[in-house]
């Protein structure tokens, strides 16, 4: 295996990420902040629903692409 393949790895998963990303912040529902600073405990929150939202469009992509 050569080294450049953890490269092109993370490469792959950054640039399904990004693809993925709108639809990530469709579902999440997330208010914008329009300005104001979020706590830190708003900051978590906020973090653990954007991510439980990208395991749902990863879910959902996958499905939509016949994949498992």
């Amino acid at each position: 295996m050569s080294a450049e393949s953890p490269a092109a790895d993370l490469q792959q998963k950054y640039r399904q990420f990004l693809d993925l990303l709108p639809l990530t912040i469709s579902l999440a529902g997330l208010p914008p902040s329009e300005g104001r600073l979020f706590s830190e405990e708003q900051i978590e929150a906020r973090a653990i629903t954007f991510r439980y939202a990208y395991r749902v469009a990863r879910a959902t992509a996958k499905e939509c692409l016949g994949g498992s």
